[in-house]
């Protein structure tokens, strides 16, 4: 749809997409969203909670895993108050500097959460292929580093992203294909040369995601490498043992994200409702599993959960 272009100043509000006729339906989805809300955050400031109490925890792997929950609770309120609006009181406008700020937080969180995953099997290889050395690599200097180096890294990346998308004038419908602002929706609207946005876009996915999952990648190979010349099949799976949380992150983090890509990319026909399941996906999966899955695989968390919801009676 054409129109007159419009500077980003003057620009009318955005349209956020839900699920449409849901009628009487809408309680239902106010109660479902509110409960993934409240598992994500409730999981996760409890993780947050145990690993400063319980001292047998105060390790490099679970202060990544407290900044991992710092994250995830990062991505669940900037995108809870968009997504409430939009599918449980059909509050679908959004201004322009509000959805700049939604999207340069949420890709923030993103990349972060994409380099908290990298470090984190960096701590498994040093554990695993060099454990006499862990303790004098994985300092709590070099955990300060190694997580102040990815949030640095994270904003650098993320930063000029609203300031190009600013500079361009907008004449196209503006209905977001989400109920949230992400960068890839938000380059389809301009009217005005978009192939340094475009370019930029590739560079920060390809240098954050496409470098972060090859490392990852090869981290495991090696650590399988290293798994496989132990003599003893229960040491083997004693030491994988240690590596399955983070895989289950690692994984709920990837394939919900290649299942939005795909589908934007190869889904052009494909029913609205698919885009948006598919971004509630990716939206929802990591902040609330990532909890869930360290606290049942592992035992000083579960112990202190237990503690603190099974007390001994007097």
């Amino acid at each position: 749809m054409g129109g007159n272009p419009h500077n980003s100043s003057e620009l009318p509000p955005f349209t956020l997409t839900g699920f449409s006729g849901l009628g009487t339906s809408q309680h239902y989805v106010f109660l479902l969203l509110g409960t993934l809300y409240t598992v994500s955050i409730v999981g996760n400031a409890l993780i947050l909670f145990i690993i400063k109490e319980e001292q047998s925890l105060h390790r490099p792997m679970y202060y990544f895993l407290s900044l991992l929950s710092v994250n995830d609770l990062g991505v669940s309120f900037s995108t809870l108050p968009t997504v409430l609006a939009t599918f449980c009181f059909h509050l679908q406008k959004i201004s322009f500097d509000s959805c700049m700020a939604q999207m340069f937080f949420i890709h923030l969180f993103s990349f972060i959460e994409s380099g908290i995953l990298l470090v984190m099997s960096f701590d498994r290889y040093v554990a695993i292929c060099n454990p006499l050395r862990y303790a004098t690599v994985l300092t709590g200097a070099c955990v300060v580093c190694l997580g102040m180096a990815v949030i640095i890294r994270s904003f650098c990346m993320v930063f000029p992203l609203p300031f190009l998308l600013k500079r361009l004038p907008f004449c196209k419908a503006n209905v977001l294909s989400h109920a949230y602002c992400l960068h890839p929706d938000l380059i389809r609207l301009p009217c005005g040369d978009i192939t340094i946005n475009n370019i930029y876009g590739q560079f920060v996915v390809i240098c954050n995601f496409g470098l972060d999952s090859a490392l990852i990648l090869l981290s495991y190979v090696l650590i399988l490498r290293s798994v496989l010349a132990i003599a003893s099949w229960e040491e083997r799976l004693k030491t994988l043992n240690t590596c399955v949380s983070h895989l289950c992150a690692v994984l709920m983090f990837y394939v919900p994200m290649v299942g939005v890509s795909m589908v934007a990319r190869y889904g052009r026909h494909a029913p609205q409702y698919v885009h948006t399941l598919m971004s509630l996906i990716y939206l929802f999966v990591p902040p609330m599993l990532n909890p869930i899955i360290y606290s049942i695989k592992t035992k000083e968390i579960r112990r202190r959960l237990h503690k603190m919801f099974f007390k001994p009676k007097l």
